[in-house]
């Protein structure tokens, strides 16, 4: 056993570990290959264990491995297209499943079965889930366990394995913030820490002290690549010294020392608030997926680990101890056969789907509990600056909601980079407006994981190019949790973003369009003051994550009329900024104030300027209206010319509005090229430099 702890270690010297060893030798190309296993003969400690609770256990352990057994001869049949099999490993999430409380939440991934029906998930909705039937947890929208389970306090995973981890610190950070005595467990594989998520992860989890088990399932090969490839350090647990973290490497086959060390683990984590990492030493017995196979797999790691075999050794037991009897465990096994036939005939009437396309569209977004009407908006305003207009709105919005948490970096005593939350930590606590370590990623899943527990939360990006490193989080977890299983997640990501202030490639790009790809994402890009504050109030309280782009350079240059009473403007609906009869010019942003001076400067033409606001969902009633208006559009971002929002803007206009049209819709954008540092440079890269041309060539089309 390794526990890295000079005072305690939680796991009591009652635990008989046996490590198990990987001994590596070399070949002719001087790699290294797993050659053999080195064995300790199986020991239970039954001290702490009643017969009826071993019984219990067994059962727990047994279910998993005849459901996959039973999986396994429905693939050769066809009956199944595809199978992750846990066999040899169910100790593992058997015993991690039992140490928990019921509404502790569990990360898991491909070969943890034991999870969902120890959590007494019934098996005929799981197979209508891996059939891909309407009936099961996802609608038919994933396959095998990347769907989750409020109800059973599961969170699906991705096939990104690695964010996972993070999600386990934002329900962890939850529970610590409501002061209830709670863990969260997240599971993951060897080959998954090499990924940048499990360092994040762990980071996070030890500088806030959070009450987080991490649990490696080390069973030597991730897909085909064995563990020497993986990584150089002797064992896995001893990652966890440079986390300042304690952990202990366990036989993960002994179901009665998983069950135990994790129950001791959890009131380690409990009273202490801190989080812990064990490394389950294991095997697989089958391919990464039936269809990958185990040839790479020399023949006598089979034969090593089928004498491990966690079900057959725990048999073997019982029976020595007279718990059971040799009758009782196949009476055991005949109930389990019958429950497994008679919950897959259960599943079986399922039908074909038939695709609704409103129901799928439908679900891409969490429904809101109130529709935001700009008619409510407070009288009596006064001339503030954008920057402002968002303190005020992030401000009040944490005065409303005591719930509502903030993170960033150097967000607390700092202010953030731009002060916008400064004095915030002296207002609320620094355990709600929380500086974080350099880690979007995790970050960004510990937001989902705080979503899970119900609290919002605002996630500030240093600046707007930082997001890329967090990208993963953003677009898969974050993005398709409601459509995959109805899990919403009031996430908003603040983005000070935008050229103007000399700031180079990495700090001033305009990256809005990266996400209005991504189907369940919002996109938020006020203008003004007035749209700053009301926007943000609404993204703060949209179930949905919401990206809210801020421009840097209209931070402190621009003011306008706020009212000084809390407020929210309806995602998703545009804005009539100047009503004009010669050409139409849609933008956002910056544009915005682009357009507006044109108009200033040349009051002889009448501009119909139409300020997008959102640019996920847009407003395409607004877009035909201010088409139809002149006949003639112009297009006008910050953001690169190919692939930014105003081509799928043109295109939209070209194909419904084309009947209104006068001339062809054109685009004003900034270079296709990375921004400048050179003032001069900059401001030839900006449309702006280029607006006046096409307004005048448009206008004479």
């Amino acid at each position: 056993m390794a526990c890295f702890s000079n005072a305690y270690c939680p796991l009591g010297v009652s635990l008989k570990m046996h490590p198990i060893v990987f001994v590596k030798s070399p070949t002719t190309d001087d790699n290294f290959k797993v050659v053999a296993v080195n064995f300790h003969p199986m020991q239970y400690n039954r001290q702490p264990f009643s017969d009826e609770e071993l019984i219990r256990v067994y059962r727990s352990l047994l279910l998993p491995r005849m459901i996959e057994e039973k999986m396994l001869v429905l693939l050769r049949q066809g009956k199944i297209s595809k199978w992750f099999s846990g066999i040899g490993q169910e100790a593992i999430s058997v015993g991690a499943t039992l140490a928990l409380q019921p509404d502790e939440w569990i990360m898991p991934l491909h070969r943890n079965l034991g999870v969902f029906t120890s959590r007494k998930m019934p098996l005929h909705k799981l197979y209508q889930q891996w059939q891909g039937f309407r009936e099961g947890y996802s609608k038919g929208r994933e396959r095998s366990f990347h769907f989750g389970s409020r109800e059973h306090f599961i969170c699906g995973m991705i096939s990104h394995l690695g964010p996972q981890l993070a999600i386990a610190d934002g329900v962890a950070l939850a529970h610590t913030l409501k002061q209830e005595n709670k863990v969260s467990l997240a599971f993951s594989g060897d080959g998954g820490t090499s990924e940048g998520d499990f360092h994040e992860a762990l980071n996070v989890a030890a500088v806030w002290d959070l009450p987080v088990i991490f649990v490696i399932e080390n069973n030597g090969y991730g897909l085909s690549t064995p563990v020497n490839e993986q990584y150089r350090c002797k064992n896995l647990v001893d990652k966890a010294i440079g986390y300042g973290m304690e952990a202990v490497q366990i036989d993960g086959n002994n179901i009665l020392t998983v069950l135990e060390t994790i129950r001791g683990v959890r009131e380690y984590c409990l009273a202490n608030k801190k989080p812990y990492l064990i490394e389950c030493m294991t095997f697989r017995m089958r391919g990464h997926e039936e269809a990958s196979g185990t040839k790479y797999v020399p023949k006598e790691l089979f034969e090593e680990w089928g004498r491990k075999d966690p079900i057959k050794n725990y048999e073997q037991f019982l029976t020595a101890a007279s718990v059971l009897t040799e009758m009782q465990i196949a009476e055991i096994r005949n109930e389990f056969r019958e429950y497994i036939e008679s919950e897959l005939a259960l599943a079986e009437p399922a039908g074909t789907i038939v695709p609704d396309t409103d129901q799928e569209t439908g679900d891409v977004y969490a429904p809101g509990d109130t529709e935001i009407s700009e008619m409510t908006v407070p009288s009596g305003t006064r001339e503030i600056r954008l920057v402002d207009a968002i303190q005020e709105g992030l401000r009040q919005s944490m005065e409303t909601d005591p719930t509502l948490v903030l993170m960033g970096q150097d967000i607390a005593a700092y202010g953030g980079a731009f002060k916008v939350t400064e004095g915030f930590a002296e207002k609320f606590g620094t355990a709600r407006v929380r500086n974080t370590p350099l880690c979007e990623s995790a970050v960004l899943g510990a937001s989902l994981g705080l979503s899970l527990e119900g609290i919002p939360s605002v996630v500030e990006m240093q600046f707007a190019d930082f997001v890329s490193v967090g990208f993963n989080q953003i677009v898969n977890n974050l993005a398709k949790i409601h459509y995959r299983w109805g899990q919403s997640a009031r996430v908003v990501i603040r983005m000070p973003t935008g050229a103007g202030v000399g700031a180079g490639p990495f700090h001033s790009q305009s990256n809005e369009a990266w996400f209005t790809h991504v189907p369940g994402l919002k996109v938020v890009y006020p203008s003004s003051p007035f749209e700053a504050k009301g926007l943000l109030m609404a993204a703060i309280q949209d179930p949905n994550p919401v990206l809210f782009f801020e421009h840097k350079a209209l931070y402190r240059s621009i003011t306008g009329p706020v009212p000084e009473q809390p407020y929210s403007l309806p995602i998703g609906k545009a804005r009539l900024v100047n009503e004009g009869t010669d050409l139409t010019l849609i933008t956002y942003g910056a544009g915005v104030h682009w357009a507006m001076q044109y108009q200033t400067d040349h009051p002889d033409t009448s501009l119909h300027i139409l300020d997008l606001r959102t640019l996920l969902p847009l407003d395409y009633a607004a877009i035909r209206d201010a088409v139809t208006k002149t006949g003639k559009v112009l297009i006008l971002h910050e953001d690169t010319l190919t692939g930014g929002i105003g081509g799928e803007v043109s295109a939209w206009i070209s194909e419904h509005c084309f009947e209104q049209l006068d001339a062809p819709v054109m685009r004003c954008a900034s270079l296709d090229t990375p921004i400048p540092f050179h003032t001069e440079l900059e401001k030839n890269f900006l449309a702006k430099s280029r607006l006046a041309d096409y307004i005048e060539k448009l206008l004479q089309y």
